[in-house]
Order: structure tokens, then sequence, then C-alpha cells
């Protein structure tokens, strides 16, 4: 079966601005939509650089003083103010 879809100037256009064929583009988004496959997704190198930052912030945690709960009251943070 074969659709006939009017795709407004603007769209077009706007896929025309990113160097994609708007054709071929909105004929993927279809496709994708009928396969069940996410329109969008998240770049691997995206999840990767996720994943270096979270490591690197958890890198010698372990090195980290356990401090007392009084270290985080509102006086502690504001013992120099009124």
């Amino acid at each position: 079966m074969q659709v006939t879809v009017n795709i407004p100037d603007e769209m077009a256009a706007q896929v025309q601005a990113r160097g994609l064929n708007p054709e071929s583009y909105f004929r993927g988004l279809i496709d994708a939509a009928l396969h069940g496959a996410p329109t969008v997704a998240a770049p691997a190198k995206r999840n990767r650089d996720m994943e270096a930052f979270f490591k690197g912030m958890a890198a010698f945690s372990d090195k980290i003083p356990q401090l007392p709960d009084e270290a985080f009251t509102r006086e502690s943070f504001y013992r120099d103010h009124d």
C-alpha cells in the first residue's frame, strides 16, 4: 500500500537544513513508529561520556571520610552568619 503524506514546507526546510532528504527522513520516522523503535535514540558517545563522568565522580570515594550527621545541620553551614 502506498500513502501520500503532505509535509509542511517549514518541516521539510528544517530537515533539509540538517542535510537530510525530507522524504527519506519522514519515511524512516514512519517505519520506526510501525516497528516500535524509538524515534530519538541517545548517541552512544553521550552514554560513554556520562559513564566516564560517573566513574570519575566515584573514583576514590572509598577514601572520603565519613562525617557525622551534625556536620550537615543548618547551623553548621551558617555558623558565620546571623
